[in-house]
């Protein structure tokens, strides 16, 4: 079973304290978040775990996950670098979240955000469109698994973090195929064959095992409608 990780004083620091950041604007939602870090694959909160706090990547990358019956994993979401994650409707976290590599994390109280929201109801705003954002890729993900060919869903797997990296054309992803192959419902052979796949229809090419450039746009964005 994963361990909670464990946060020293160090590691623990209010948003405009911490080297090579500046300070938040006021009227930001997370001002008055702290910053923690977290060491590759170290667990931020577990399936069951009272939902008592919400989160959001500064740097690195989160993956939520559930273990299924049959021992197998399934990843539900990866989160990058200005995503938020842990807002739920009920009292427990309903995945289990973890770093996937060495990740700074903003950590507010749901009680914090409660009163914020009540104090300063403009933030509403900020809140409604990370919740838009996060509905849009369940939807989307939702769809993937019920109704996509594994060459259809590496292809929109490939686009969407090409879209939500802020790259055209080559990014690099945080996540290894194992990951990949959870989240997309596949074994990791069939991520890997697709991919090899894909490179040699010259729609990507592939420096290294996480590397990725788009090389063809268009041919692989028809892949994804």
């Amino acid at each position: 079973m994963l361990a909670h990780a464990t946060i020293s004083p160090a590691t623990r620091t209010p948003i405009g304290y911490h080297t090579g950041h500046t300070a938040a604007d006021p009227s930001d939602l997370w001002s008055t978040a702290s910053r923690q870090t977290f060491a590759r694959n170290r667990a931020i909160y577990m399936e069951g775990d009272r939902a008592d706090r919400v989160f959001k990547v500064i740097s690195g990358a989160v993956r939520t996950f559930q273990l299924l019956e049959d021992g197998r994993r399934q990843v539900n979401a990866f989160y990058l670098a200005g995503e938020m994650f842990g807002l739920e409707a009920t009292g427990d976290y309903r995945f289990s979240a973890e770093a996937i590599e060495a990740s700074q994390i903003l950590v507010l109280r749901r009680e914090r955000l409660g009163m914020r929201l009540e104090s300063e109801p403009a933030l509403m705003g900020d809140l409604w469109r990370m919740t838009a954002s996060e509905l849009e890729r369940a939807q989307a993900h939702f769809a993937l698994l019920g109704r996509k060919s594994a060459v259809e869903r590496v292809a929109s797997f490939l686009i969407s973090m090409g879209e939500r990296t802020g790259t055209d054309g080559a990014m690099e992803l945080p996540m290894c195929r194992q990951d990949i192959a959870d989240f997309l419902g596949l074994t990791i052979e069939t991520v890997s064959r697709t991919m090899t796949l894909l490179e040699e229809r010259k729609l990507i090419a592939m420096p290294s095992a996480r590397r990725i450039v788009i090389r063809d746009r268009r041919p692989l964005m028809a892949l994804d409608s």
